[in-house]
């Protein structure tokens, strides 16, 4: 199984290490950063540390694509970006003890055209039993119904569908006659999707089985430091490991996805997946960059995961 990841709105992410956050302040930076990013791209190369074959798709700004290329060509990632004229987002990530403060930009726009050539281009290379991650934001311009549209031509295809998104992109994809076989919010989209305020652990598994009984084969919410919720027709269970020593949490859900991904290829059992996606996320907290740390560590890590079967109205 090839796995594909699509990234409409990437970025990259400049990360700035500062002793204390203080609002109104100057602030003098430790270290910064800068690593080739948005939802996809760290999907990707996640799973190429994982030794997956994986293509990755969407649009890139043409005058700051080096470090995209660069990244792909030293994991060996099968580059499918349409390059386009401009140059892709900086996103800021403030990292201090108390934690990561993310100033992100809208990205650049993209119309139907550029819409239409990523599309297309995907078509030209999926195969019938391809997994294709759909990930993240979309740019201004770009039509809040594309990830609907997109699910429903590849599950045509006889490809497999994870999705991870948020806002409108959610809603309609969720509202639709074709669903994604997977997705991945985090306690707050989802909650946003529901209209609730707010969401305990019991309003989330119940809103993860509703989606399994209209058609989603598996509903993964994460919790922050509480875990994440795994719901799908085999039951649903919450897995949990805490990591001492974070280097940094950006890109920590996109590890997750990734290790969604690796699980759904190998047709790994419930439990077995949580698992191994849990190990991918709190894998990549030790890291900076969009990286796993050697395999035999997230293997073990694993197996540290703590699993408690959930009952499902």
């Amino acid at each position: 199984m090839r796995i594909h990841t699509v990234t409409f709105n990437p970025a990259i992410d400049e990360t700035i290490m500062l002793d204390r956050l203080i609002p109104g302040e100057v602030h003098r930076a430790r270290a910064v950063r800068q690593n080739a990013g948005g939802k996809g791209v760290n999907v990707a190369s996640c799973l190429a540390d994982w030794g997956a074959d994986v293509v990755v798709h969407g649009l890139l700004g043409s005058e700051n694509a080096a470090p995209f290329a660069a990244l792909f060509a030293a994991k060996g990632i099968t580059d499918r970006f349409i390059r386009v004229a401009g140059s892709t987002r900086v996103n800021l990530k403030l990292v201090d003890d108390a934690g990561t403060t993310d100033i992100n930009l809208d990205g650049m726009a993209a119309d139907d055209t550029l819409v239409a050539k990523v599309v297309g281009q995907l078509n030209l290379s999926v195969r019938t039993g391809d997994l294709v991650a759909l990930s993240g934001s979309l740019p201004p311009g770009c039509p809040h119904e594309v990830y609907a549209a997109m699910v429903a031509q590849l599950r045509e295809r006889g490809c497999r569908i994870l999705l991870d998104t948020s806002g409108a992109p959610l809603k309609h994809a969720l509202d639709a006659a074709v669903l994604p076989h997977v997705i991945k919010p985090n306690r707050s989209e989802l909650a946003a999707w529901t209209g609730q305020a707010a969401m305990d652990r019991a309003a989330l598994l119940a809103a993860g089985a509703d989606l399994c009984r209209r058609g989603v084969e598996l509903v993964v919410i994460s919790m922050g430091e509480e875990g994440a919720l795994f719901v799908s027709a085999q039951g649903a269970l919450c897995a949990h490991l805490s990591l001492d020593g974070v280097a940094s949490t950006v890109g920590a859900g996109d590890a997750m996805v990734a290790g969604l991904a690796a699980a759904l290829a190998d047709r790994l059992p419930l439990e077995a997946l949580a698992r191994l996606a849990t190990g991918f996320a709190v894998g990549k907290l030790g890291m900076t960059g969009p990286n796993l740390p050697e395999l035999n560590a997230v293997r073990a890590l694993a197996q540290e995961v703590s699993i408690c079967a959930m009952t499902m109205a």
